[in-house]
C-alpha cells in the first residue's frame, strides 16, 4: 500500500506566498492559558476565583531545514525566507483600527487534520552545520504561532448530512465537486460560496479553509 505523505506548510495569508517543510515535525505543542481573577473572601483563608476568560492558543514547532542533499553549497536560511517575512511587518497590510502597519496573518497546516490561524510571536534559529566558509547548511527554526482564530480540525463525517466544519482546498479541487462530497448534490456549492462570502467561486486555490455549514 503506498502512503501520500503530506508535507506540513505554513501559508502567508496575504499573498499566499508558502513555505514547505522539508521535513514534517516531529512534535508540536499547544499551550492556552485560562485567565482567573483573585477576589478576596471574608472568613477564608483562600480567595475566591472568578473566571476571567481565555487567551489565544499558543503553538510551538520546531522546523528542520536542510541543504546538504544539494551538495552543502548554499546558505540555509534561503530556504525559509518566506517564513521570516511572515514576521516583519507588512507595509500593504494595515490594522484596520489603528491605520498602522503590521505583519501578516498567516496559517499552519498539515495536511487535512490541521488549520491553525495565527500571526507569529516568536521565531528562533539554531544553525548546526556549517561549510568551511562558515555558510550554515542545517538550521532549526523554532516558531511560536498566536492563535486568532479558533484551532479547525477537519472531521470526518458519519454521513454526508453530516458536514465537515472545514475543507481544506487540494490541487484541482472545483467547488461543485465538494459539494458533491460533503452534500451529495454538486448544486450545494452555492451554498458553501455563501457561507465563505466568496466573491470568485470558480477561483479556488490550494491551502484554502473553506467553512462548511449544514443545509438550511
Amino acid at each position: 500500500m503506498e502512503f501520500n505523505v503530506q508535507k506540513a506548510k505554513i501559508v502567508n495569508l496575504s499573498n499566499h506566498k508558502e513555505i514547505r517543510c522539508h521535513f514534517n515535525p516531529a512534535e508540536f505543542s499547544i499551550a492556552h492559558a485560562l485567565k482567573w481573577e483573585e477576589v478576596p473572601s471574608q472568613g477564608s483563608s483562600a480567595p475566591r476565583l472568578v473566571y476571567a476568560g481565555s487567551e489565544a492558543q499558543d503553538m510551538t514547532v520546531t522546523f528542520l531545514f536542510d541543504t546538504t542533499k544539494d551538495g552543502g553549497s548554499r546558505d540555509v536560511r534561503d530556504e525559509y525566507q518566506t517564513l521570516i517575512e511572515m514576521a516583519e511587518v507588512d507595509n500593504q497590510k494595515k490594522n484596520p483600527k489603528t491605520g498602522l502597519s503590521e505583519p501578516p496573518q498567516c496559517r499552519f497546516q498539515w495536511g487535512r487534520f490541521l488549520a491553525f490561524k495565527a500571526v507569529i510571536s516568536n521565531i528562533e534559529q539554531k544553525f548546526t552545520l556549517f561549510a568551511a566558509n562558515g555558510t550554515p547548511l542545517r538550521a532549526e527554526v523554532t516558531v511560536t504561532f498566536k492563535q486568532v482564530e479558533e484551532l479547525m480540525r477537519p472531521q470526518n463525517p458519519t454521513s454526508r448530512s453530516e458536514a465537515r466544519r472545514v475543507w481544506i482546498v487540494e490541487e484541482g479541487q472545483r467547488l461543485d465537486w465538494i459539494a458533491y462530497q460533503e452534500y451529495g448534490d454538486p448544486a450545494c456549492w452555492r451554498h458553501i460560496a455563501e457561507t465563505n462570502h466568496l466573491d470568485h467561486p470558480g477561483k479556488l486555490y490550494p491551502g484554502q479553509v473553506l467553512k462548511l455549514t449544514p443545509l438550511p
